[in-house]
C-alpha cells in the first residue's frame, strides 16, 4: 500500500529496501498468510476466502491450506491482481524488527489492518463533528437553517 505523504516521516529512509527484502528474499513473493502470488491474477470465490493456486494446481483456503472446493458454479468466479505489501503487524511504522514485518496480499493486508481503519473512521468523525460544534450556533437546527422563518 502507498505511504501517505504525511506518514512518509515515520518509515526509515531504507524503507524500499527492508521491504524488498521482507517481500521477495523471505516470503519468496507470496502472501505469507493466503501464500498468494505476487503480480499475478488469482481466481477465487467472490468473497475471496478460496482462491485457485495456478502453480500447483489446487484450491487453497484464506490460511494457504490445500482444500478441496465442491458445490459452485464457474459464475461465481472472479480474478484478483495480486500485489503485496510489507505490513507492520503492531502498526507502528517505527517498528522495524523483520519479526515484526510481514508480506501480505490486499486482502490479508485490510483485514490485518480492519481495527486500525475502523478507530480511523471513528476519529475522523469525532473530529468532525467536534469543529462543528466549534463554529456553529446551538441554537440555531438543521431544519431552521433549511426553511428560515
Amino acid at each position: 500500500m502507498p505511504i501517505r505523504p504525511e506518514n512518509r516521516w515515520l518509515y526509515p529512509i531504507d524503507w524500499q529496501q527492508l521491504s524488498d527484502a521482507i517481500r521477495f528474499e523471505r516470503a519468496g513473493s507470496r502472501c505469507e498468510k493466503s501464500r498468494r502470488p505476487h503480480l499475478r491474477p488469482v481466481v477465487h470465490l467472490g468473497d475471496g476466502r478460496w482462491w485457485w493456486d495456478a502453480e500447483v494446481g489446487y484450491w487453497r483456503s484464506d490460511r494457504g491450506c490445500r482444500i478441496s472446493a465442491k458445490g459452485f458454479t464457474l459464475a461465481s468466479l472472479r480474478s484478483t491482481y495480486v500485489v503485496l505489501a510489507c505490513a507492520h503487524l503492531d502498526h507502528d511504522p517505527g517498528n522495524n524488527d523483520p519479526a515484526n514485518l510481514a508480506a501480505l496480499c490486499q486482502r490479508c493486508h485490510m483485514i490485518q489492518d480492519a481495527a486500525e481503519h475502523r478507530w480511523e473512521r471513528w476519529w475522523n468523525v469525532f473530529r468532525l463533528r467536534a469543529l462543528r460544534d466549534l463554529y456553529e450556533d446551538p441554537r440555531i437546527t438543521r431544519e431552521r437553517i433549511m426553511r428560515p422563518q
